[in-house]
């Protein structure tokens, strides 16, 4: 071997010596990054995932508080890696308009009322208490989660676009009032806020003039006398909005049936489906255990709320009045017709339905037998 040849392989193996040890040195460095060693190149994290949620909830009620307290858990639960943007009524869009916004991906999630969507799904009337069905939480939590309702709930939601996530359990609702309404003649001639749907149907039967309204917009329709009473969620949070200033009355029904049209005001999370797919799924099943956390939570913040709120209602002078038994029988000639006409509208809505009827007029429940599904003038329902 020449002189220049020997030259160049010691060349070679010096440059492949050195090409080893700075690889050699790289991996490491990596690897003592990765263990937590100091001084040493760490490997960058993966990025959070990040979800905008908009709720029906205005800001500064107890709502949005736990609200918020929600996307805490999540971000603590996931150990950041999913992040949730709470945000209040009205932030990007209205709250009417929620529904095809989320379905759209126009932002990632909605935390709302299924009763606001009849019109989008049929099926909406029965994912959430209606008049005179059940209403005690633990039914309703009870046909969600082991009788069918969420596998429903899914697939009407999943035929737009969106992952459904519930039942988040509210509160019973109140009717605000700036005239007194002393019985089901009372509300003749009214001009009342309902969300619609087979609730304001009801009232409709009882020569009620309806107005459907965003929660936004009721204490100034309230205000200026638009409306003459508003149904709107509950004690505290109506409290936060003022209610008490502009509506001297509260209109319930007896002790048995507080809440005539709306006993169990259940709210959901949807997301939107392409959203969620982006999520892994180890996420995923951390976001779904929180939901009924959430609801909990939430729940039970309001009710001790409610009980804090009504002293404040009477030192304002708030008048509340309850509806006889015999007030109650006059609407409830109304709801079976009422039911029937809605689960019609649709076949996944009439599958909701009657599986709520069997649960009603079970041993368990009893609430109703087969003779008592009538219309106003005593013809059997078929259905």
């Amino acid at each position: 071997m020449s002189a220049k040849e020997k030259q160049d392989k010691n060349a070679t193996k010096k440059e492949s010596r050195r090409s080893f040890l700075k690889t050699a040195a790289v991996a490491t460095g990596a690897a003592a990054g990765v263990m937590g060693f100091p001084g040493v190149m760490r490997l960058s994290a993966q990025s959070p995932i990040k979800m905008k949620m908009q709720t029906a909830w205005d800001a500064g009620t107890v709502g949005y508080t736990k609200f918020q307290d929600f996307g805490k858990k999540v971000a603590a639960v996931t150990e950041g890696k999913l992040l949730i943007e709470c945000l209040p009524a009205g932030a990007i869009v209205g709250t009417f308009e929620m529904f095809d916004a989320v379905k759209s991906g126009v932002f990632d999630s909605m935390f709302c009322f299924d009763v606001y969507w009849p019109g989008k799904i049929p099926v909406a009337t029965f994912l959430s208490s209606y008049p005179f069905a059940m209403d005690r939480p633990d039914q309703w939590d009870t046909w969600h989660n082991v009788l069918g309702g969420k596998e429903i709930a899914r697939q009407a939601f999943g035929a737009h676009n969106m992952m459904w996530f519930g039942p988040v359990q509210h509160d019973d609702n109140l009717i605000h009032s700036k005239v007194p309404i002393r019985s089901f003649e009372d509300f003749k001639g009214k001009k009342i806020r309902y969300p619609g749907g087979i609730i304001a149907d009801i009232y409709r039967a009882a020569g009620v003039s309806t107005v459907l309204l965003p929660g936004g917009e009721v204490y100034p329709a309230l205000e200026k006398g638009v409306i003459d009473a508003s149904d709107f969620v509950g004690w505290a949070i109506n409290y936060n909005l003022g209610f008490a200033e502009i509506a001297k009355y509260i209109i319930m029904g007896p002790p048995s049936t507080p809440c005539l049209h709306q006993p169990v005001d259940l709210m959901s999370i949807a997301v939107n489906m392409n959203s969620w797919k982006k999520i892994p799924k180890h996420l995923q099943e951390m976001f779904e255990a929180t939901v009924p956390w959430f609801s909990l939570d939430h729940y039970t913040a309001i009710q001790k709320a409610d009980i804090d709120s009504i002293p404040k209602y009477l030192a304002k002078g708030v008048e509340i009045i309850r509806l006889k038994e015999s007030d109650l029988e006059k609407f409830r000639k109304f709801a079976p017709e009422l039911w029937v006409k809605w689960a019609q509208k649709d076949p996944l809505a009439m599958k909701a339905f009657k599986s709520q009827w069997e649960y009603m007029k079970s041993e368990k429940m009893k609430y109703y037998t087969d003779k008592d599904m009538v219309d106003s003038t005593g013809k059997k329902l078929v259905f």
